[in-house]
């Protein structure tokens, strides 16, 4: 298991409490500690520019999303072979930005997610494209792209999505491009396919 935050949306809880605490993880150092303190037995906590190598493939950790003042969480470039992938999901890309690299794939939002007052929590239009500009990935794979997502409370009431998939696949396509941004669905197998 891969773990970027340790946010409740991504070292969820609920999910983690019926999981086999046997499965091994990767994570962020806040993500590591929830894990520990859950009884998986088998955690590395990553921290920024740290690698790792988990069976074929190496993981590699960079700065992330900000969270509170003084804490940026993790984003991933994995490497099997000469394939790459980079994750990072609230589209907050500096560091690999600053020395652009071969990517194959990446996975990281398309869509900017605003509050009020505060603005973007996940910046993925203008972020993703300029990632792309760097880096003409083959694939580009949206998250925060909404789904079959149900969600409750005052604060998901106050968001607001600017930005869609299609919107992206035009803006590449336009500069020349040739990245593909598939239309995933949630719950169904992706193969991606890449030369």
């Amino acid at each position: 298991m891969l773990l970027s935050q340790g946010l409740p949306d991504h070292a969820h809880p609920p999910t983690l409490a019926a999981l086999d605490r046997s499965i091994p993880v990767v994570a962020s150092p806040a993500a590591a500690q929830i894990c520990q303190k859950m009884g998986y037995q088998n955690v590395q906590a990553l921290g920024h520019h740290q690698t790792i190598d988990f069976q074929e493939i190496t993981i590699e950790a960079l700065p992330g999303a900000p969270v509170g003042a003084t804490t940026r969480e993790n984003a991933y470039i994995l490497r099997r072979g000469e394939q790459t992938i980079y994750y990072e999901p609230h589209g907050f890309h500096d560091q690999i930005l600053q020395q652009p690299r071969p990517i194959d794939v990446v996975i990281t939002p398309v869509i900017d997610l605003l509050l009020p007052l505060l603005g973007a929590v996940i910046k993925g239009r203008e972020s993703a494209l300029q990632l792309c500009l760097a880096l003409h990935p083959q694939l580009l794979l949206p998250t925060a792209a909404g789904g079959d997502l149900k969600a409750t409370g005052l604060l998901l009431k106050l968001l607001r999505a600017e930005g869609s998939v299609q919107e992206m696949q035009t803006a590449l396509t336009q500069r020349g491009l040739s990245t593909i941004v598939p239309q995933i669905e949630p719950w169904q197998p992706f193969t991606p396919s890449l030369t």
